[in-house]
């Protein structure tokens, strides 16, 4: 394991915007006031990061759509499985630059997931001097499988990178990549509506890891105190009921 540290920029930070906790307007609605466009997809875009507020990496956004007030959780298929596609793609064009030792690729979403914007947007971040695969470990990724078919996983974590509950689905095949995304879109949406009777805010995180692409999707709360001070991890108990109803309400009809 290693001590990766990033370098913040305070004094660029304190320049953002915040929709979510200042109710400043949304950025993303008024593509004349973006930085460097990158490429445009139908209601998708890739943009340079207006405010980069990380030192040796280079930073950008994928705006996921047009619609402000719209949620990952509630895109129609097509529009999920053109933005998964859209932003693995960019994800692994900049994992391949020999310019960085390894790329993050990642969505916060609500008040409690650390971002800033309520508009549904990803990241995509070209670290040059940190991999991120050196602070991973196999098991964060191992858990109760939740459902397997030909070139996904999706489990719940049994033992999470930091608790208390993770779902995780392993692409082990990039043709299973649409797949993949409604697993990713099925574990936003319990998350959001039916863990712990619904949550506000949750991330979603992609790795390169083990020749596979695995996405992350953690319900956010208040982090524990034990693993802040202790960096002592828990998980749920309620991982068999977890798994039984994510089955029940969104894989029997499926």
């Amino acid at each position: 394991m290693q001590d990766s540290i990033l370098l913040f920029d305070q004094a660029i930070a304190k320049q953002k915007p915040n929709s979510i906790h200042r109710n400043s307007p949304c950025p993303f609605c008024r593509p004349e006031e973006l930085a460097r466009i990158l490429e445009v997809r139908g209601s998708m875009m890739l943009v340079e990061n207006k405010y980069p507020v990380l030192q040796d990496a280079y930073q950008t956004v994928l705006i996921e759509t047009d619609e402000c007030q719209s949620e990952l959780s509630e895109y129609p298929l097509p529009h999920l499985y053109q933005l998964i596609r859209f932003g693995v793609e960019k994800w692994m064009e900049m994992e391949n630059n020999a310019a960085f030792r390894s790329a993050l690729f990642f969505k916060n979403h609500g008040p409690l997931s650390g971002g800033s914007i309520r508009h549904p947007h990803m990241q995509i971040i070209g670290l040059k001097t940190i991999d991120y695969r050196e602070n991973l470990r196999d098991e964060y990724f191992e858990g109760e499988t939740i459902h397997r078919e030909n070139g996904v996983a999706f489990n719940v974590s049994t033992r999470p990178m930091i608790g208390m509950t993770e779902f995780n689905v392993i692409l082990e095949d990039l043709e299973a990549i649409d797949r993949a995304a409604r697993l990713i879109q099925i574990a936003a949406h319990y998350t959001l509506h039916h863990y712990h009777g619904g949550t506000s805010s949750y991330n979603l995180f992609f790795y390169r890891w083990s020749e596979k692409i695995i996405a992350k999707i953690v319900p956010r709360f208040a982090t524990s105190p034990l693993y802040v001070g202790y960096k002592l991890r828990q998980v749920s108990n309620h991982v068999p009921l977890i798994k039984t109803e994510i089955q029940n309400l969104y894989l029997k009809m499926e």
